[in-house]
């Protein structure tokens, strides 16, 4: 698909981060926009953003979804049907995503439900509910975004993260598999796994919203005393740091991991919208995801040592986060 001028596209998560961001660099270049989120409010922001750089006439519509929920993803579906009187889509992007249920061991099995509901099952649900519409199109395209975390799985050796990995992994494998099914049985639709890196969106403020559970700031006594737990597991000397110390550097860490990123969501937007263009099925966004997976092919059996990590963070990539304290 070398032009996406007047088709139909459907991005999931189009509130913030790269689904904003895709959201508005479609309508520029003239492909009408179907978005879903759980935020009005943030669809209505990116709406505000896209139509001034989008032709006249362009249809951007806003539809409240929690793709979690397979009625919802119906009724999402539906609703664009109706909304941009069509039969068909050109373009499908399962692009949202949270974090949490990072312990299995001792994490709450709710959030790690409610995180690979999210990051797998509306991946899944988006595929089953419009697939149908992809294959009424002269040509389609499904881009499903995994992450470095789905041929990765681990932010480092202290810190488990097992909901988003496994979830990860699923897109991968299922959007490899789709490669060959809908070669045998829909060769006018493609599919592509987007593995981003470091990526600048605000998934890390906006998880503890959609899990219902207090930002950083808010942290409890309890939440708190976890966080301190996992930061001296790993070396950090935060054993004494004052509680509104530990909340400040969780927050700011939230903050630094959107505007400090080395990729931004537009420069990822880009980065995909290219990797579709070109028909590439495997999308690496961000220069760390490209050594990422460079260095996990390299040596695999070690990629879950301190040693990898150590390599990573001498090739500028993942570094420990600091405290508040310790940047002052």
């Amino acid at each position: 698909m070398k032009s996406f001028k007047d088709r139909i596209a459907v991005v999931t998560g189009g509130g913030t981060g790269m689904g904003r961001e895709l959201c508005i660099a479609l309508a520029a270049e003239g492909c009408h926009v179907a978005m879903c989120d759980v935020s009005e409010a943030n669809m209505a922001e990116t709406k505000r953003l896209a139509q001034p750089v989008a032709p006249d006439g362009l249809r951007i519509t806003t539809h409240i979804c929690d793709v979690s929920d397979e009625s919802q993803v119906l009724a999402f579906r539906d609703a664009v049907i109706k909304h941009h009187a069509t039969d068909h889509v050109h373009l499908l992007f399962n692009n949202a995503g949270i974090g949490g249920g990072g312990a299995f061991v001792k994490g709450d099995r709710a959030e790690w439900e409610r995180t690979f509901g999210v990051c797998w099952y509306g991946v899944y649900y988006g595929c089953r509910a419009f697939l149908p519409l992809l294959v009424n199109a002269e040509e389609g395209h499904i881009i499903n975004t995994s992450s470095v975390n789905g041929f990765w799985a681990t932010i480092g050796t202290t810190v488990s993260h097992t909901a988003y990995c496994a979830a990860k992994f699923a897109v991968k494998g299922f959007t490899e598999a789709l490669i060959t099914d809908l070669a045998n049985n829909a060769p006018h639709v493609k599919a592509s796994v987007v593995m981003p890196g470091h990526i600048g969106t605000s998934i890390a403020l906006n998880t503890s919203k959609v899990l219902g559970k207090h930002g950083a700031l808010e942290m409890s006594a309890d939440e708190v005393a976890a966080v301190r737990q996992r930061l001296v597991a790993a070396g950090m000397p935060v054993g004494n740091v004052p509680d509104d110390d530990i909340r400040a550097a969780m927050h700011q860490r939230a903050v630094d991991f959107r505007d400090k990123a080395p990729t931004t969501a537009a420069q990822a937007a880009q980065i995909i919208l290219g990797g579709v263009r070109e028909g590439r099925w495997r999308i690496l966004v961000g220069d760390d995801a490209v050594r990422l997976d460079q260095f996990v092919r390299e040596d695999p059996e070690n990629a879950y040592t301190d040693d990898f990590m150590k390599k990573l963070w001498s090739a500028g990539h993942l570094q420990p986060i600091t405290t508040a304290r310790e940047k002052t």
